[in-house]
């Protein structure tokens, strides 16, 4: 892979009195994929799908969430996925606004969807990891699923509280790497793979700001949390969607996800040997599902380099 296409850029985007930050890879004529990242995590989880994506003949766009750097954490901002959904669409519009791939993980998955929903003219196709499309309806063979998703979600709660962003700090993050190695119980990540992680959470500012996200689920009172419930729960995209899931997910049950993408018709696959973060975990696996989805939709359907 030449140089040129690999070589990493910064980008950034002021939005709402933020100074947002992305990193972009590749050839500015090919293909935009972007990639969202979630919680607790950053751009860096993408590493090592990055090269397989530039090899295919496709460009990168990572964006931080907003609060997840410094430039853009700031206790008067909003912290919620609307507003993230909103910086992803500025970002867009700032390269280009050419039609693009959504591949989101997590929060990622969530502003994706949001996206997809609103404005599907904009995007080529979506991706969803470990989390599953919402909005098609109730789905009877969920029921016995959820008790243990219950259990699963029960950081949730602690993430609302006000001492969550002490918690998350304290001790070189070390609650948060705990949730890694729970969600991920298979990966045995390496101190250099989750620095870039432990250099948001032991920031407080960052750490507050990365809470408020779960904050924002239930301020019903404001508006842009009752315009994301709506979106979330209206019918899934139009967009040719993929699902993919870790089998050992110890944050978002994989059963979960196969049965609502069942219900939603979209395509959906589950990961052997990897947990929450399974594009950290088995990025060459990632690729061979998520490739295929990518050329299917691009507007040349030329064969790109394997």
């Amino acid at each position: 892979m030449a140089s040129a296409d690999s070589r990493e850029s910064t980008l950034t985007l002021r939005r709402d009195g933020l100074k947002l930050s992305a990193r972009h890879f590749g050839d500015t004529a090919a293909p935009l994929v972007v990639l969202l990242h979630g919680f607790p995590d950053t751009p860096h989880s993408w590493d090592g799908l990055i090269p397989l994506l530039l090899d295919a003949g496709y460009r990168v766009l990572a964006p931080w969430l907003r609060g997840y750097t410094p430039g853009s954490a700031d206790r008067a901002a909003r912290y919620d996925l609307m507003a993230v959904s909103e910086d992803i669409a500025a970002w867009h519009r700032e390269l280009g606004s050419a039609p693009a791939h959504l591949v989101g993980h997590d929060w990622g998955a969530f502003a994706a969807t949001v996206l997809a929903k609103q404005s599907p003219r904009q995007w080529l196709s979506l991706t969803l990891l470990a989390i599953p499309p919402f909005g098609d309806g109730f789905a009877p063979g969920i029921v016995r699923h959820l008790p243990r998703q219950t259990v699963m979600s029960s950081y949730i709660p602690i993430m609302q509280s006000a001492a969550s962003p002490r918690l998350l700090a304290r001790n070189q993050a070390a609650f948060v790497r705990a949730l890694w190695h729970r969600w991920s119980p298979d990966w045995q990540f390496t101190d250099a793979e989750f620095a870039p992680t432990a250099e948001v959470f032991t920031d407080p500012l960052r750490a507050w700001a990365a809470t408020r996200y779960y904050r924002s689920l239930f301020t019903v009172h404001r508006a842009p949390t009752r315009e994301f419930h709506r979106a979330v729960l209206s019918p899934s995209a139009v967009l040719p969607t993929l699902a993919l899931a870790g089998a050992n997910d110890g944050c978002m049950s994989a059963d979960l996800q196969r049965i609502l993408s069942e219900r939603a018709g979209i395509d959906h696959a589950r990961l052997d040997g990897c947990g929450h973060f399974l594009h950290a975990e088995r990025p060459a696996d990632v690729a061979a599902r998520l490739l295929p989805h990518l050329r299917a939709t691009d507007p040349t359907r030329e064969t790109r380099k394997r």
